[in-house]
């Protein structure tokens, strides 16, 4: 027989249950595909991380954070000109049910203030926070592999970080 403490409990743990289960259904509405940060030598300050987003409902990438960079933002390169141009995104969106990948010489999450070496072969974990179509803001944890320090070169272009500075 059931007391009216235990039908509380129970009420309880299908209440956090329920919650549960929302919140892993927010996050299928977002895929990850092919995630990877490129390796780093000693004294090297920056690097890139890359993957494909899709989102089944439509959501947009509002932050990212990692434990090893101070710094992670969303970038865009783009030409402009004949200069190759790169700059901070405040969002990414991600269009309902269209991938949009993060690559080198495009969008991708840069990296600022490396902590350590990003050895290959080793793992950096991400956190993507993502407004969802509703508003809500959620996180998403990534593993994205460390590659090659080459791996996804572009061939050399004439490009600017937003500083005066020439090649």
């Amino acid at each position: 027989m059931m007391t009216s403490r235990s039908i509380r409990c129970s009420a309880r743990v299908a209440v956090l249950a329920a919650g549960l289960l929302a919140g892993t259904a927010a996050l299928a509405q977002v895929t990850v595909q092919d995630p990877w940060v490129r390796g780093t030598v000693p004294g090297q300050t920056s690097s890139g991380a890359f993957m494909t987003l899709q989102s089944a409902e439509g959501a947009k990438v509002v932050g990212v954070s990692t434990p090893v960079a101070a710094t992670a933002e969303i970038h865009e390169m783009k030409m402009e000109g004949n200069v190759m141009r790169m700059r901070a995104l405040p969002s990414l969106d991600l269009p309902k049910g269209q991938a949009v990948q993060l690559k080198p010489g495009g969008y991708h999450v840069m990296l600022m203030d490396v902590k350590q070496p990003l050895v290959k072969d080793t793992t950096v974990p991400l956190t993507l926070k993502i407004e969802l179509a509703d508003k809500r803001v959620v996180e998403q944890k990534v593993d994205a592999k460390v590659r090659d320090l080459t791996a996804g070169n572009m061939p050399a272009k004439h490009h600017d970080h937003g500083g005066e500075h020439q090649h």
